[in-house]
C-alpha cells in the first residue's frame, strides 16, 4: 500500500493520524480515499469541483505531481505521497 504523509496542520482532521495507507493507483484515488475516510479534510484539499486546490502541493517521493501527470500521477504500492500545504505569513 502507498503511504500518504499528513502534514501537522491537517492532523486535527484525522484524529492526529500522521499517515494514511491507501491502495489507490493514482494521486487522485488516494486523495479521494483520504477525504472519504476523513471528511473534514475535503474543504482544505479540494475545491467545489473536487479538484486539488491550487495552493496544495502533492509529492510522490521527491517529485511534485505538477511536473508529472498532476492528480493522475500513478502511485506504486511502495511509494510515499506527501501533502505540502501552503504557509503564508511573515513580515516584509
Amino acid at each position: 500500500m502507498a503511504k500518504l504523509i499528513i502534514p501537522t496542520p491537517l492532523r486535527k482532521f484525522t484524529n492526529d493520524q500522521a499517515a494514511f495507507e491507501s491502495t489507490g493507483a493514482t494521486v487522485k484515488d488516494i486523495i479521494t480515499e483520504l477525504v472519504t475516510a476523513h471528511s473534514g479534510l475535503r474543504t482544505h484539499l479540494l475545491d467545489d469541483s473536487g479538484n486539488l486546490r491550487s495552493f496544495v502541493r502533492v509529492y510522490v517521493g521527491d517529485e511534485d505531481i505538477q511536473a508529472l501527470q498532476k492528480d493522475h500521477t500513478p502511485v506504486g504500492a511502495n511509494d510515499t505521497v506527501s501533502i505540502i500545504p501552503a504557509i503564508a505569513g511573515g513580515k516584509c
